[in-house]
């Protein structure tokens, strides 16, 4: 019978101890190989704290305490309320509750009107340039202008266009086409609503356009073919196939244009100020307007807690239908 000696590489033990680990230099590579992808990912992970964590964190530390003028020096100083912020923004018996009801529907119709004008918009560009042989690059181009043109220069420049006496819109509708009798604001009253839209909506639907150009891109050629051939006509293609096989691109896009569109602040900032008149005064100018102008940072940041929990549900619910649409699909 054959016996094997240890050899200078072989470990040996002796009883009640333990041998050494033959390779520390590996275990320590192993262990470095392990940590490496949060080494490079922990300066990402801090700049998010700072940004996003930590200010989120002390927005609802604000809102649990009476935050006014006279307190905005020294916090500690400041009583603590608890909730009473959040009732008296949710007293919509009260002045302030009423205008922040007024405020929320005027932002949820503004918002179903965007995402639902700026999803056709980018859906049919998208089916049209899917059709297109020659300047399909050129048109994608100028499609994607708007998205591409700093937010700031795009909004003034509709500013200066929708100027009453000065405006391009005025001097076309009324001067040269002759559709309108005298020259009508668009930046007060009633039409202020209608020009918010208008803007958003040409900031909003290129992206709307580029995620279905995108997702459209990816269905197979074959199956449009084989339709084809078997008699469906290009609605048929365009309702069963294409809208079909689109609808995971579509209900993430979908719940991103709500998102964004729903606390929009640059636009009607930019259009109108920190007070834009009654039909165009969207939650989040609302919200500044209660935190910066009257001062009381407490209540507006009540009504920034309250904005972000009504996201974070709709976008809950948002993901439920959505996996149970596709799992009864």
């Amino acid at each position: 019978m054959a016996v094997t000696l240890p050899g200078p590489h072989t470990p040996t033990s002796v009883a009640g101890t333990t041998s050494p680990d033959p390779t520390p230099s590996r275990r320590r590579r192993f262990t470095w190989a392990r940590s490496t992808p949060y080494l490079l990912i922990a300066p990402a992970i801090a700049f998010e704290l700072l940004v996003h964590v930590i200010p989120m964190l002390v927005g609802i530390f604000m809102s649990l305490i009476q935050l006014t003028q006279f307190y905005v020096t020294n916090w500690s100083a400041a009583p603590f309320t608890g909730i009473g912020n959040y009732r008296v923004a949710l007293d919509f018996s009260g002045p302030l509750g009423q205008q922040l009801a007024r405020s929320f529907g005027i932002t949820l119709g503004f918002t179903v009107l965007v995402v639902g004008i700026s999803f056709g918009f980018g859906t049919s560009a998208s089916l049209v340039l899917q059709r297109v042989v020659r300047g399909r690059g050129p048109l994608r181009t100028l499609f994607l202008i708007p998205y591409a043109l700093p937010a700031y220069a795009g909004i003034i420049t509709w500013k200066f266009m929708l100027q009453r006496d000065n405006g391009l819109l005025n001097q076309l509708l009324v001067d040269d086409l002759h559709l309108a009798h005298g020259r009508p604001f668009w930046l007060i009253g009633g039409n202020a609503f209608v020009s918010l839209v208008v803007v958003s909506v040409w900031q909003q639907w290129p992206f709307a356009f580029l995620m279905t150009m995108a997702g459209m891109q990816v269905i197979p050629e074959d199956v449009y073919q084989a339709a084809a051939i078997d008699g469906a006509s290009t609605w048929q293609q365009v309702r069963h196939i294409t809208l079909r096989m689109m609808r995971p691109v579509n209900a993430v896009l979908v719940l991103l244009l709500f998102l964004w569109t729903f606390r929009e602040f640059n636009t009607p900032y930019v259009l109108f100020g920190p007070t834009p008149p009654e039909s165009a005064d969207l939650l989040t100018v609302h919200i500044y307007a209660s935190s910066f102008i009257t001062w009381n940072f407490g209540l507006g940041s009540a009504m920034s807690v309250l904005l972000m929990l009504f996201l974070i549900v709709v976008a809950g619910l948002w993901a439920l239908w959505n996996r149970r649409v596709n799992r009864d699909a």
